[in-house]
């Protein structure tokens, strides 16, 4: 088994794979100064006051004091690098022509051409007034699964109502996202009737929608909402039940990309693995987003390189530069993003946590960057604007049409997305402990000496298109189903 591991050559610090006791000797000879534990840093050299520490082959902050070779390197001797506005200047990347190879998952075909992995009814409040009427409707519904309909869900939200400006409309748009995912075979929406986001006015963000799978209803119009919505609900369901599953191109697949909970080994083990799946996907003519914006930054040039054409580099640089002005504008620190729980796994800037985070992305060009709210248009891999939040950046991916969630995690976590979010654990302990939360352990990578990437990535893979294909995630055993929005404007 792998005790450490020096990323890139030109790394002055290296990374415990397991904890490591102080007077443990590496193979270059360094000797441990004190105790390192799992996923935390061990420079390599002595590193003077205000020298570069260096990780992943880039720069993550600066030594605040002299290191000496052994130490631990972490917040008590590191700053960040980050601070003042970046000048950003497109060097792009050289790529191979891409040669897409079919493959194919069982997936339910919809009347627009679009495919969903799931066939089921999402109830969708337009206004957190009527949450608790939906999920009694929800509750009393659930007899009508059967055949292929594989559940009726409702989602819970608190917008819709005392919103103004942007912030009014990108709950309108989210939602309106929502409806249209292929995942739902139907999608019951309600309303309570004096909301500012009113049915009408979600009907404006939809465009053209199918009569017979989008059904709407009001309560203030029904004596008995309950059981007006009941009667929709069956009807509903007797359509969604006219879907099979059938052989699907995986080219139609979409797949979000997503961490939280990191720790010191998810650039190492959870983060490429994801990044070598999403190569493979793209490789069958599938889509994958990337989206966090704010663990892109100190990582931002990577993927403005990897941009296909100078169009795309200068959406990168907005995404990036907007995204810092939405700090600022609300008065807070751009930089100091790492949570307790990123530093007790090992994560020490934001430089730290970005350059892991961007290994989701694997290699392939950038093909488009998406606003908040944006439906995915253009095949390969995209950038999306969002925050870090897992629950908000995971219902963005699916309001963009992701059709999967991969989240890959250090330190675990229970919650879902509106679509099977598969969790991926950076280390063998955490996949150990929480069974019940954790789908994939990409601790394998560091723990096999005969696992290597590419192995890890296509075994990813396969339970993807499984996943695709009608197997539930744990998340979905346990009946988890999350939707958050991005709240960005005042509460009247």
């Amino acid at each position: 088994m792998k005790q450490y591991i020096r990323i890139n050559d030109s790394d002055n610090v290296a990374v415990a794979l397991v904890g490591l006791e102080k007077g443990f000797t590496l193979n270059d000879g360094t000797i441990l100064n004190e105790d390192i534990d799992l996923g935390h840093k061990i420079a390599l050299k002595d590193i003077k006051e205000g020298e570069p520490i260096i990780k992943y082959d880039n720069l993550i902050g600066y030594a605040t004091c002299d290191i000496k070779r052994g130490d631990h390197v972490h917040t008590h001797n590191i700053r960040t690098s980050l601070g003042a506005d970046d000048e950003y200047v497109y060097e792009p990347v050289k790529f191979k022509d891409l040669k897409i190879e079919e493959d194919f998952f069982e997936g339910y075909l919809r009347k627009d051409g679009s495919a969903g992995v799931r066939n089921e009814i999402w109830i969708i409040p337009t206004v957190g007034c009527v949450n608790s009427i939906v999920k009694k409707m929800e509750e009393k519904a659930k007899d009508l699964v059967s055949g292929s309909l594989e559940d009726i869900i409702a989602f819970n939200h608190p917008y819709g109502c005392s919103q103004m400006g942007d912030d009014q409309e990108n709950t309108r748009q989210i939602l309106a996202d929502l409806i249209r995912h292929p995942n739902a075979g139907a999608v019951l929406v309600v309303g309570l009737g004096c909301e500012n986001s009113n049915i009408d006015e979600i009907k404006k963000h939809m465009g053209q929608y199918d009569e017979e799978r989008v059904r709407f209803m009001i309560c203030q119009e029904h004596e008995d909402e309950i059981a007006y919505g009941l009667e929709l609900l069956k009807e509903l369901s007797e359509y969604v039940k006219s879907f099979e599953r059938q052989r699907l191109s995986a080219d139609k697949l979409v797949i979000g990309l997503k961490c939280g909970g990191s720790d010191g080994l998810s650039g190492i083990s959870a983060n490429p693995t994801v990044g070598r799946f999403s190569d493979i996907l793209i490789s069958k003519g599938g889509t994958t987003i990337l989206t966090e914006v704010p663990e892109m930054f100190g990582a931002e040039q990577l993927l403005m390189n990897r941009a296909a054409d100078e169009e795309v580099f200068e959406k990168t640089v907005n995404l990036i530069n907007n995204f810092k002005n939405y700090f600022r504008k609300n008065g807070q620190t751009i930089y100091e993003n790492p949570s307790p729980g990123n530093k007790k796994g090992g994560i020490s800037t934001l430089e730290d946590k970005s350059n892991g985070c961007v290994q989701k992305s694997g290699s392939a060009k950038v093909m488009d960057v998406l606003e908040y709210g944006d439906f995915v248009k253009t095949k390969g891999l995209n950038l999306l604007s969002a925050p870090g939040n897992d629950l908000v950046a995971s219902t963005a991916l699916a309001a963009a049409g992701a059709h999967i969630v991969l989240f890959t995690t250090g330190r675990g976590t229970p919650f879902a997305s509106p679509v099977p979010t598969v969790k991926i654990s950076s280390n063998t302990p955490l996949y150990e402990k929480k069974k019940n939360w954790i789908d994939f352990n990409a601790g394998e990578l560091v723990d096999d000496e005969d696992m290597d990437l590419d192995k890890m990535g296509h075994k990813l893979y396969e339970l993807v298109i499984a996943t695709a294909s009608g197997k539930k995630v744990k998340a979905e055993e346990e009946g988890y189903h999350d939707l958050a929005i991005f709240k960005q404007g005042v509460t009247l």
